[in-house]
């Protein structure tokens, strides 16, 4: 272990371990309520335009959906490494330590990210015709997801990089970057879709081009952020590589469990989507339209998690349980209310939601269908999400994957099997909110339970899993 190192001045307001928890929370967390919404709105404004070019083209980039969420929540696990590490780091005085975590993990990742364009290429046809997509619809799907491919290192290494910039307790340079990027992909994307001022319409190709370019603009925008405001770059001279292995060690002991436990759900969500194949294109279609814009409505519930990331890394690394069970149940009153919310105007508004994405009467009964059905759950799983953000920040990541993999492989999988065997689309929808509701309840009277008994972190304290 290193001697703390503090040769770069620590910003005040960085600091999470002391002052009101609830002012940290807000401050932290209004910032990444646009920003992820920038992230969504890529995939929404996605939907939407290329909901114009036809019903062929709107299940095919539903077919995208799972594929593109299980890459992104993989490659997640990184960035939740990243802001763990740093933040417990910091939370020790221990600020060269991060900059050369930083540095390293940026490298980390532009390795994965060549290794997942490589495997994403070869194995591009095989994954989709498995997901119930045919030959012409995989044809289709080529013509987006090979350029996605191929931008890949450019989604990746910002979010690596973001997720060190939240950990010094800054949320708003990495909002900044986000929105910087969605908005470029909204004012490219009808115009390479449809064409227009001499550039020729592009249709799929066009929507991954501006998704692409946008998040390019975001790669520079955060190294200059790292490098020149942060000062959390090593120079090249100086990689220190000889602590490459140290760094891949404390990364990688988070990243790989909870990029596996990120990775699950979406890959049960390309199950959904096979056993909906079954039911028909315009099943998919409402599918792919419902989960976008339920993502697109516990923005606010994300950012939160995000928020609480570094003040929980914080003051675990200092040793302050107390600040960190205040943290959860501030997060935990915010989530039920939220989740009850959105569930009611889901519910209300759900004709004129599918309406806005199709004209097909069958694509517009499902969505409002998923909508009166699976919402009136939310309020259970997401308290799961909720806990898996607290055991990662704090270095615990098997506790994650723990309820991940029961929730989704052995409850959601059989269940969405059964459903749809016995009652087709609707049995579906509801197997979906019978699971969440039945695993939200039970890993969160666990997770309480765990965290806050005698050999728990209350009693225990806090120790360095940096």
């Amino acid at each position: 272990m290193e001697n703390a190192e503090t040769d770069i001045p620590r910003n005040p307001k960085g600091d999470l371990t002391s002052n009101d928890i609830r002012s940290h929370l807000i401050r932290l967390s209004v910032p990444m309520i646009w920003g992820i919404a920038a992230i969504i709105s890529f995939q929404l404004v996605d939907t939407y335009f290329i909901s114009k070019l036809g019903k062929t083209e709107l299940a095919a980039i539903s077919f995208t959906f799972p594929v593109t969420y299980f890459l992104f929540s993989f490659t997640m696990g990184f960035g939740i490494a990243m802001s763990s590490v740093a933040s417990r780091l910091i939370g020790q005085g221990r600020i060269n330590d991060v900059r050369r975590v930083t540095t390293h993990g940026l490298l980390l990742g532009s390795i994965v990210a060549v290794i997942v364009t490589f495997l994403g290429m070869l194995l591009h046809d095989s994954v989709f015709l498995s997901l119930g997509a045919s030959p012409e619809m995989t044809a289709i799907i080529r013509e987006y997801m090979m350029i996605w491919f191929a931008g890949n290192a450019f989604f990746t290494i910002p979010l690596i990089g973001n997720s060190s910039i939240r950990a010094t307790g800054d949320t708003f340079s990495p909002a900044l970057v986000m929105c910087l990027a969605a908005g470029i992909n909204v004012a490219l994307d009808p115009l390479l879709i449809f064409g227009g001022f001499g550039i020729p319409a592009m249709g799929m190709k066009g929507a991954a081009l501006s998704t692409v370019f946008g998040n390019a603009c975001a790669l520079i925008a955060c190294i200059y952020i790292l490098g020149s405001h942060k000062k959390l770059l090593l120079p090249l001279s100086d990689l220190r590589l000889e602590k490459f292995k140290d760094s891949l060690r404390r990364l990688l002991v988070i990243a790989l469990p909870v990029g596996v436990t990120n990775g699950i759900s979406p890959l049960v969500g390309s199950a959904i989507v096979a056993f909906l194949a079954m039911q028909g294109e315009s099943a998919v279609a409402a599918y792919g339209v419902a989960t976008r814009v339920e993502a697109f409505a516990f923005v606010i519930l994300m950012a939160l998690a995000i928020g609480m990331a570094p003040i929980v890394g914080q003051n675990w690394g200092a040793n302050k349980p107390m600040r960190v069970l205040e943290t959860i149940r501030l997060v935990i009153s915010f989530n039920i209310l939220w989740s009850l919310f959105i569930a009611v105007l889901l519910a209300l508004s759900s004709y004129k939601i599918a309406s806005l994405f199709s004209t097909d009467p069958e694509i517009i009964r499902l969505t409002v269908l998923f909508f009166w059905i699976v919402p009136v759950s939310y309020l259970f799983s997401n308290l799961v999400n909720g806990w898996c953000s607290v055991f990662n920040a704090i270095g615990k990541p098997q506790r994650s994957l723990t309820m991940i993999v029961l929730k989704m492989l052995v409850l959601t999988l059989p269940c969405v099997w059964l459903g749809g065997r016995l009652l087709g689309t609707y049995g579906i929808f509801l197997a979906i909110a019978a699971v969440n509701t039945a695993s939200g309840l039970a890993f969160h009277l666990w997770s309480w339970h765990t965290f806050t008994r005698r050999d728990s972190a209350l009693n225990m304290g806090a120790k360095d899993t940096a």
